[in-house]
């Protein structure tokens, strides 16, 4: 019933030297010398979301009085940092009623009034990934075709590791030769093991990682799969089929779906959420290359219409520049306010 799943002579890689020589970018910037804190580089990486958002409210908060034009100016800024109508609506309508019912009456009230709205708006994301329950715990990774998701699945196997868990990667890309000899290339960096075929089913492949796991007493299967876009019906129809495998693999698996998001794809992200969420069931969320966009602002907007967790984000290329996802870190660093503290720093 199950031959299609007779593992490849070649099913097993743990590092070689032509994954060696494939070394990526990513990995290749990930040293061990001293580094800024992540804060720090939380900070530098929203940069130009800050200047969207933060910085270029700046401006409209230089101006001291607080009316009605002031909030039709802000509401515009909100809708270029791709907060989306919905969440931008939300946080106008809350500043309206904090304006007038606090008697705001400076823009550097209504700036720290946004802050908190914006907070309130994320927090619900906030949900750790718990990978206690189950052993092995099997993480399904899926998204688009850029979005950074085979690399954040080395940055996550270092991730799970630094909490003393021993990771296991299935290269489920069987599409892709180079998506499975960067995965090689990770699987060498953190020590290990990949399970991949030379070519072949992507359900195979994952179905004989989570086998091996369970032989080897692994705490975690991260499992990659091909790019793919929403529109393509039959691709959307195969990763349902990959996770059904999985489930025959270890009943009640996957135990967790992550979907990699490109955050310089703005409200496309709502779209891609949603696709994927009907096909595979997502349960977790990894928003990567936030320090390339000034759309930042899509974190309110997947808050407001599609909410599920934000279990990671990414602002850097380095092994240790995917973490997870802490609401007022994140807003602290988008209005360069001092942690915990809610006190501006001076303009940069």
């Amino acid at each position: 019933m199950f031959g299609f799943l007779k593992k490849s002579p070649k099913s097993e890689v743990e590092g070689s030297q032509a994954a060696s020589e494939a070394m990526p970018a990513a990995v290749e910037a990930a040293t061990t010398t001293a580094r800024p804190s992540w804060g720090e580089r939380l900070k530098a990486g929203l940069s130009r979301t800050r200047q969207q958002f933060g910085g270029g409210l700046a401006s409209l908060f230089g101006r001291r009085k607080i009316d009605e034009d002031l909030l039709e100016e802000l509401e515009s800024t909100l809708l270029m940092a791709d907060c989306g109508v919905e969440a931008t609506q939300h946080l106008i309508d809350e500043l309206r009623k904090r304006w007038k019912r606090d008697r705001l009456e400076t823009a550097d009230q209504l700036q720290e009034a946004l802050a908190e709205s914006l907070t309130d708006i994320l927090l619900p994301l906030e949900q750790p990934l718990e990978v206690s329950g189950h052993s092995p715990f099997i993480i399904m990774i899926a998204g688009v075709n850029g979005s950074g998701k085979t690399t954040s699945i080395g940055k996550l196997a270092k991730h799970f590791q630094a909490q003393g868990k021993s990771v296991l990667l299935a290269a489920g890309d069987t599409f892709r030769a180079a998506a499975r000899e960067q995965l090689q290339t990770w699987g060498e960096r953190n020590g290990v093991t990949v399970i991949a075929q030379d070519s072949g089913d992507s359900a195979a492949v994952i179905f004989d990682a989570v086998n091996a796991a369970k032989a080897r007493g692994i705490d975690i299967v991260l499992a990659d799969t091909a790019g793919r876009l929403p529109t393509q019906l039959h691709l959307m129809e195969e990763i349902a089929k990959v996770k059904r495998v999985i489930g025959k693999a270890d009943a009640g698996a996957p135990h967790e779906v992550l979907l990699v998001l490109d955050a310089n794809i703005g409200q496309n992200a709502l779209a891609q959420v949603k696709a994927f969420d009907a096909s595979i069931g997502v349960t977790g969320l990894v928003l990567t290359k936030l320090d390339g966009t000034a759309k930042g602002g899509v974190v309110a907007a997947i808050a407001r219409q599609s909410p599920k967790p934000l279990r990671f984000i990414g602002v850097g290329e380095g092994i240790d520049d995917l973490q997870p996802f802490r609401t007022r870190e994140f807003v602290d660093a988008v209005f360069a306010r001092s942690p915990g503290t809610g006190a501006d720093t001076p303009a940069e």
